[in-house]
């Protein structure tokens, strides 16, 4: 029994030091062959708790983001949406967007990769330390719906909504809101404009959004002159990418792909 190490160890537990105990003997041995100061090898332990600490900080982000799963900028195949402005997607990945608080938009057909971009955006977030939210529009508004009834929304907004810095919006345009929760899809945008960035996917071009917020155009132009004022918006082209095995086998027929609107990029 070492009591040099158990002692050590306790005074790592009351500091919270908890990769210390584990990797000191090894820094230790590394410090003496290579002849290292004290301050040294004080300042490798420093590191090495340091490193250990936001690794598991940026697993608890990725845990809390809400991922339905993993996906990474490395596994998008480019060549199946040659439509895809990869530079573009590539300059998002410094996200530089979120400090500025700026919005980005990915408009296309089903299958096309929007919701896979956006997973591969807000997990590079999260590992840069950038507290994130990932939410289908659904149950969103499910969870904002529910709040309401109990007399919580005020309190829903600024817990799921306010405190983080990326929020992220899949499948705008699937189901069409109520008036209640088109209403509340508003205040999402409007307490988040100029504070914090939203990115939203929708398989809707912009000027068929009224169709999903309640058919009222006036809340509609609202809510996209919010979302689009300091926004980046990339449009996409192409098939369903789920699909292409069937439709290559015959199974699924060839189905002309829905062209964007052209719309303006703003900043």
């Amino acid at each position: 029994m070492n009591l040099q190490h158990d002692r050590i160890g306790t005074l790592c537990e009351q500091l919270r030091l908890s990769t210390t105990p584990d990797s000191y003997v090894s820094l230790a041995d590394h410090a003496a062959r290579k002849k290292l100061s004290l301050a040294d090898f004080l300042e490798e332990i420093l590191k090495a708790e340091v490193a250990a600490r936001q690794g598991r900080t940026r697993a608890m982000l990725a845990k809390v983001a809400g991922f339905p799963t993993l996906k990474t900028l490395e596994q998008f195949d480019f060549t199946f949406v040659p439509s895809l402005p990869q530079a573009e997607v590539r300059e998002l990945t410094s996200l530089a967007f979120i400090e500025r608080a700026e919005n980005v938009v990915f408009v296309g057909p089903s299958g096309v990769g929007k919701t896979h971009l956006a997973i591969a955006l807000g997990h590079l977030a999260t590992q840069a330390g950038v507290r994130t939210r990932f939410t289908t529009a659904a149950d969103l508004m499910l969870a904002m719906s529910t709040a309401l009834r109990q007399n919580r929304l005020a309190e829903m907004l600024d817990r799921a909504v306010s405190s983080y810095r990326l929020l992220i919006i899949d499948e705008i345009g699937y189901l069409p809101l109520p008036r209640e929760q088109a209403d509340m899809f508003f205040q999402v945008i409007a307490k988040r404009y100029e504070k914090a960035s939203i990115l939203v996917t929708s398989n809707l071009p912009f000027s068929q959004w009224d169709q999903v917020f309640a058919q009222d155009t006036t809340l509609t132009t609202a809510l996209l002159d919010r979302l689009l004022h300091h926004a980046r918006v990339i449009a996409i082209q192409g098939e369903s990418y789920r699909l292409k095995d069937k439709r290559r086998s015959g199974l699924v027929p060839a189905i002309a792909a829905t062209r964007p609107e052209k719309e303006a990029k703003s900043k």
